[in-house]
C-alpha cells in the first residue's frame, strides 16, 4: 500500500508538470495570435528578406562597373544563406508574423540555387583520377605536399605556383609514381600516362601560368589544361580588383574553344567560383565535377577556414563520377581530386 501510494504521488507530480508545459505553449500561442501588432511589427526585417531575395535571385544583374561588385557578390554567394537564420531569430524576437512569412522568399531562393550541393552525388566507377593543387610558392615542405597529393591515387596531377627554385624538389618527390611530366613556367603536370603536344597557353599575363597537354590513357586521348589565373583583391578604394583575372579567363576560354580534341579537363586555381560571371568564357564550355558528382560545396580556400571554391576541376565530354577535397597540406589552398569516366 505504501509503494502504491508513493507511485500515485509521483504520477500526480508529473501531471502538473505536463500541464504547465502545455499551458506555457498555449500562452505563447495566445500572445502571438491575440497580439494586434503581430502584422505591423518587423516591416524592416521583412524588407531585408525581400532585399536578400533580390540579391540572390538576380545576382547576375548586379553591375560590375562599380568595383566589380557583381563578381564579388557571386564569389561568396552561398554565404548569403547565413542571413536566413539570423533574420529568423530576429523575427521571433520581434514576434513578427510579417517578418517570418517574408523570410520564406530568400530561404526558397537559396535552396533553389544551392540545395543540390547539400546532397552526396558521388558514385563509384570511373577510369581516370585527376588532382589539382596550388602548392603555394612559400610552401615550407614541397616534398611532403607532393607526396600527400600523390597518395590520393591520382593518375594525373596538376600543380600551380611552382617557384623555379623548388621545381626539382617536386620532380624528385613524384618521380617514382609518375613517369611523365612537364613544367611550363609556374604550372606543372605529372601523369602515369604519356604526354604529347605539351605547350604553354598564353593567358595574357606576360609570363607562363597556363599549359596544355594531351594525355594518352588506355581509354583514349584527353586534352588536359592547367591554369593559374591572376589573383584578385578586395580594396576599399578600388573594390574587387579582378580585371586582369577576367582578361586571362577570356584568353583561357578562347584556347579551350580552339581545342581539337573532344574530351577536355581543366585543372587549376581560377581565383573565381562557378557563380562568377567573369569566368563565363570558361564555365560556359565546361562543367564542374563538384557540382555534378561532389558532396557539399567543396570549398578550397583558404585552407585554414575554406570559404570559396576558387580551385576547380572542370570537364567537357567527360562524365564526373566523384569529386572531393583532400586534407590540408602546407599550402593555403586545399587539394582537389575527381574521378571521371572517359
Amino acid at each position: 500500500m505504501v509503494q502504491a501510494y508513493g507511485a500515485d504521488t509521483g504520477n500526480d507530480r508529473a501531471e502538473p508538470e505536463r500541464a504547465g508545459t502545455g499551458s506555457r505553449l498555449r500562452d505563447v500561442r495566445d500572445r502571438w495570435t491575440r497580439d494586434p501588432g503581430i502584422w505591423r511589427r518587423g516591416i524592416v526585417l521583412a524588407l531585408c528578406s525581400v532585399l536578400l531575395t533580390f540579391v540572390m535571385a538576380f545576382h547576375a544583374e548586379i553591375p560590375n562597373t562599380i568595383g566589380n561588385l557583381g563578381s564579388l557578390s557571386e564569389t561568396f554567394l552561398p554565404w548569403f544563406g547565413l542571413f536566413v537564420p539570423l533574420l529568423l531569430v530576429l523575427g521571433l524576437v520581434r514576434r513578427s508574423a510579417t517578418a517570418l512569412i517574408a523570410l520564406l522568399l530568400p530561404a526558397v531562393v537559396w535552396f533553389n540555387i544551392f540545395g543540390g550541393l547539400l546532397t552526396d552525388k558521388s558514385g563509384s566507377g570511373g577510369d581516370l583520377t585527376v588532382a589539382t593543387h596550388n602548392v603555394n610558392a612559400d610552401n615550407p615542405d614541397p616534398a611532403g605536399t607532393a607526396r600527400q597529393v600523390a597518395a590520393s591515387g591520382a593518375d594525373v596531377i596538376a600543380l600551380q605556383e611552382l617557384p623555379s627554385g623548388k621545381v626539382a624538389t617536386y620532380e624528385a618527390a613524384l618521380a617514382d609514381r609518375y613517369r611523365y611530366h612537364s613544367v611550363q613556367g609556374t604550372v606543372g603536370l605529372w601523369s602515369k600516362y604519356p604526354l604529347s603536344g605539351t605547350r604553354p597557353v598564353d593567358i595574357k599575363m606576360g609570363w607562363t601560368r597556363a599549359m596544355r597537354s594531351t594525355v594518352t590513357t588506355p581509354k583514349g586521348e584527353v586534352a588536359v589544361y592547367v591554369a593559374h589565373l591572376p589573383s584578385v583583391r578586395v580594396k576599399l578604394h578600388a573594390g574587387f580588383t579582378a580585371n586582369q583575372r577576367d582578361d586571362s579567363a577570356d584568353a583561357l576560354g578562347e584556347a579551350i574553344a580552339d581545342e581539337r580534341l573532344g574530351k577536355v579537363i581543366l585543372l587549376g586555381d581560377l581565383n573565381g567560383t562557378m557563380n562568377d560571371r567573369a569566368l563565363n568564357g570558361v564555365t560556359s564550355q565546361l562543367r564542374s565535377t563538384q557540382g555534378a558528382a561532389g558532396d557539399g560545396f567543396g570549398f578550397s580556400w583558404p585552407a585554414s577556414f575554406p570559404m570559396a571554391r576558387i580551385d576547380q576541376i572542370l570537364v567537357k565530354d567527360v562524365e564526373p563520377m566523384s569529386s572531393w577535397t583532400l586534407p590540408a597540406t602546407e599550402s593555403d589552398h586545399l587539394p582537389l581530386v575527381a574521378r571521371v569516366e572517359l
